[in-house]
Protein backbone atom coordinates (compact mmCIF):
# COMPACT_ATOMS: atom_id res chain seq x y z
CA UNK A 1 0.00 0.00 0.00
CA UNK A 2 1.26 3.48 -0.87
CA UNK A 3 1.80 5.91 1.96
CA UNK A 4 -0.84 8.64 2.05
CA UNK A 5 -0.01 12.12 3.29
CA UNK A 6 -0.93 15.77 2.81
CA UNK A 7 1.43 18.72 2.65
CA UNK A 8 -0.15 22.11 3.44
CA UNK A 9 1.42 25.35 2.25
CA UNK A 10 0.77 28.95 1.36
CA UNK A 11 2.73 30.94 -1.18
CA UNK A 12 2.47 34.48 -2.51
CA UNK A 13 3.62 35.77 -5.90
CA UNK A 14 3.54 39.49 -6.65
CA UNK A 15 3.78 41.23 -10.00
CA UNK A 16 3.41 44.82 -11.12
CA UNK A 17 2.00 45.32 -14.60
CA UNK A 18 1.95 48.46 -16.75
CA UNK A 19 -1.80 48.18 -17.18
CA UNK A 20 -4.84 49.46 -15.31
CA UNK A 21 -6.62 47.23 -12.78
CA UNK A 22 -9.55 47.17 -15.21
CA UNK A 23 -7.34 45.77 -17.97
CA UNK A 24 -5.74 43.17 -15.70
CA UNK A 25 -9.16 42.15 -14.40
CA UNK A 26 -10.41 41.79 -17.99
CA UNK A 27 -7.52 39.40 -18.71
CA UNK A 28 -8.84 37.15 -15.91
CA UNK A 29 -12.57 37.59 -16.51
CA UNK A 30 -12.83 37.16 -20.30
CA UNK A 31 -12.32 33.60 -21.64
CA UNK A 32 -10.70 34.77 -24.89
CA UNK A 33 -8.22 36.97 -23.04
CA UNK A 34 -7.50 34.29 -20.45
CA UNK A 35 -6.79 31.72 -23.17
CA UNK A 36 -3.90 33.92 -24.38
CA UNK A 37 -1.94 33.43 -21.15
CA UNK A 38 -3.44 30.45 -19.31
CA UNK A 39 -5.43 27.76 -21.08
CA UNK A 40 -8.54 27.60 -23.20
CA UNK A 41 -11.36 26.81 -20.81
CA UNK A 42 -13.99 24.24 -21.76
CA UNK A 43 -16.34 25.82 -19.22
CA UNK A 44 -16.04 29.47 -18.24
CA UNK A 45 -18.81 30.90 -16.05
CA UNK A 46 -17.16 33.92 -14.43
CA UNK A 47 -19.51 34.84 -11.58
CA UNK A 48 -19.76 34.03 -7.89
CA UNK A 49 -20.71 30.34 -7.79
CA UNK A 50 -19.63 29.91 -11.42
CA UNK A 51 -17.23 27.27 -12.68
CA UNK A 52 -14.08 27.25 -14.78
CA UNK A 53 -12.91 23.92 -16.19
CA UNK A 54 -10.09 22.93 -18.51
CA UNK A 55 -8.17 19.77 -19.27
CA UNK A 56 -5.00 19.30 -21.27
CA UNK A 57 -1.30 18.75 -21.14
CA UNK A 58 1.86 18.20 -23.11
CA UNK A 59 2.08 15.63 -25.91
CA UNK A 60 2.69 12.18 -24.40
CA UNK A 61 2.40 13.77 -20.96
CA UNK A 62 -0.24 13.60 -18.27
CA UNK A 63 -3.62 15.22 -18.72
CA UNK A 64 -4.09 17.92 -16.10
CA UNK A 65 -7.65 18.82 -15.12
CA UNK A 66 -8.30 22.22 -13.52
CA UNK A 67 -11.77 22.55 -11.96
CA UNK A 68 -12.52 25.84 -10.18
CA UNK A 69 -15.44 27.57 -8.47
CA UNK A 70 -15.51 31.32 -8.03
CA UNK A 71 -16.16 32.27 -4.41
CA UNK A 72 -15.88 36.07 -4.50
CA UNK A 73 -15.50 38.59 -7.30
CA UNK A 74 -15.08 42.32 -6.82
CA UNK A 75 -14.55 43.77 -10.30
CA UNK A 76 -11.14 45.38 -10.84
CA UNK A 77 -10.10 44.53 -7.25
CA UNK A 78 -10.31 40.89 -6.16
CA UNK A 79 -11.00 37.36 -7.42
CA UNK A 80 -11.21 34.41 -5.03
CA UNK A 81 -11.64 30.84 -6.24
CA UNK A 82 -11.21 27.31 -5.02
CA UNK A 83 -9.93 24.61 -7.33
CA UNK A 84 -8.91 21.01 -7.66
CA UNK A 85 -6.07 19.82 -9.88
CA UNK A 86 -5.95 16.25 -11.16
CA UNK A 87 -3.22 14.50 -13.14
CA UNK A 88 -4.45 11.61 -15.30
CA UNK A 89 -7.48 11.28 -13.05
CA UNK A 90 -5.55 11.36 -9.76
CA UNK A 91 -6.35 14.27 -7.44
CA UNK A 92 -3.06 15.99 -6.69
CA UNK A 93 -4.23 19.11 -4.86
CA UNK A 94 -7.03 21.32 -3.61
CA UNK A 95 -6.42 25.06 -3.26
CA UNK A 96 -7.96 28.40 -2.47
CA UNK A 97 -6.56 31.31 -4.47
CA UNK A 98 -6.92 35.03 -3.93
CA UNK A 99 -5.97 37.47 -6.69
CA UNK A 100 -5.76 41.07 -5.50
CA UNK A 101 -5.48 43.97 -7.95
CA UNK A 102 -4.14 47.20 -6.44
CA UNK A 103 -3.80 50.39 -8.45
CA UNK A 104 -0.29 51.81 -8.24
CA UNK A 105 1.46 54.59 -10.10
CA UNK A 106 1.84 53.44 -13.69
CA UNK A 107 -0.24 50.29 -13.41
CA UNK A 108 -1.43 47.46 -11.21
CA UNK A 109 0.16 45.47 -8.43
CA UNK A 110 -1.18 41.91 -8.52
CA UNK A 111 -0.88 39.81 -5.36
CA UNK A 112 -1.56 36.11 -5.95
CA UNK A 113 -1.95 34.07 -2.75
CA UNK A 114 -2.53 30.31 -2.88
CA UNK A 115 -3.27 28.11 0.12
CA UNK A 116 -3.09 24.47 -0.84
CA UNK A 117 -3.28 20.87 0.24
CA UNK A 118 -0.93 18.73 -1.88
CA UNK A 119 -1.56 15.01 -1.84
CA UNK A 120 0.73 12.00 -1.54
CA UNK A 121 3.76 13.62 -3.20
CA UNK A 122 2.05 13.94 -6.60
CA UNK A 123 2.62 17.71 -6.46
CA UNK A 124 4.50 20.09 -4.19
CA UNK A 125 4.07 23.73 -3.20
CA UNK A 126 7.45 24.50 -4.78
CA UNK A 127 6.43 23.08 -8.15
CA UNK A 128 3.09 24.90 -7.99
CA UNK A 129 4.72 28.21 -7.07
CA UNK A 130 7.16 27.83 -10.00
CA UNK A 131 4.26 27.15 -12.38
CA UNK A 132 2.35 30.13 -11.00
CA UNK A 133 5.38 32.36 -11.55
CA UNK A 134 5.54 31.29 -15.20
CA UNK A 135 1.77 31.81 -15.56
CA UNK A 136 1.91 35.36 -14.16
CA UNK A 137 4.90 36.14 -16.38
CA UNK A 138 2.82 35.02 -19.38
CA UNK A 139 0.01 37.30 -18.21
CA UNK A 140 2.49 40.18 -18.07
CA UNK A 141 3.43 39.68 -21.73
CA UNK A 142 -0.12 40.75 -22.66
CA UNK A 143 0.64 44.22 -21.31
CA UNK A 144 4.05 44.74 -22.94
CA UNK A 145 4.41 47.22 -25.75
Amino acid sequence: MNERFVKHATFVVERTYAASPERVYQAWSDPNSKAKWYSTPEIFDFRVGGREYSAGGPPKGPIFTFDARYQEIIPDQRIVYTYTLDSDGTRISVSITTVELIQVEGGTKLIYTEQGSYFDGHDTPEVREHGTTLMLDALGKLFEG
